[in-house]
């Protein structure tokens, strides 16, 4: 209830005052943090990377690993956590290209690296190839391991591209075309790091096998 009385403050000025006391001494924590704080060459390392195709510049303790910078630093969560122990693939992203687990990475590793995450396939409004085709043959449930799919998929059309045998190509040797390796086996054995617990490979496969084809 308000009062009228001299001197007495309404509940909602109480509140009010402690409101704009709080934000002042968060504000004075903060400054004081920041004037305190040692140079960042003491407890952090500058980082420089390319994200999707955007140059960013990060200041973070050595021991964070690329998919706790991704999600946690730079705000791509479409990167997913999973075992955190490299084994299910959830994690998966491109650096130069190339497909690795993130979990297992250190950011600091990855110096002037270009690092594409599931948020940087899609271009000019379209989907990737590899997205267009996971959507028409469902290869996703709950969808937690797709963005990891997908990026490892990617990967692969690249890998097929350079006729990289796997180790059930039977030649390993092999010097015919990306389209001989486009098999049911090799798919699966060069997929097989990334698992969906859900058990959707017959359309992880299928798509896989289409976007291979297209491009």
């Amino acid at each position: 209830m308000g009062s009228d009385q001299p001197g007495e403050i309404t509940r909602r000025e109480a509140i009010s005052t402690v409101g704009a006391v709080t934000a002042g001494l968060a504000i004075g924590i903060v400054e004081e943090a920041t004037a305190a704080a040692p140079p960042a060459s003491e407890n952090t390392v500058d980082l420089h990377l390319q994200i999707n195709g955007k140059p960013l510049r990060f200041a973070l303790d050595p021991r964070v690993t690329l998919l706790d910078l991704l999600r946690e630093h730079a705000g791509l969560t479409r990167t997913k956590k999973g075992c955190d122990h490299g084994q299910c693939g959830a994690c998966t992203v491109l650096a130069n290209g190339r497909r690795i687990n993130s979990c297992l990475s250190l950011a600091v590793t990855h110096e002037g690296d270009e690092i594409t995450t599931a948020e940087g396939l899609a271009a000019n409004g379209e989907l990737h190839p590899v997205q267009a085709a996971f959507i028409e043959h469902d290869g996703f449930q709950c969808g937690y391991c797709t963005p990891g799919q997908i990026c490892s998929a990617v990967a692969l059309i690249s890998e097929l591209k350079r006729c990289d045998a796997s180790v059930v190509t039977p030649d390993l040797a092999h010097t015919g075309t990306e389209k001989e390796l486009l098999t049911d086996d090799e798919l699966r054995e060069r997929m097989s790091g990334n698992i969906c617990r859900c058990g959707a490979y017959r359309g992880i496969v299928a798509a896989v096998k289409q976007a291979a084809s297209a491009t």
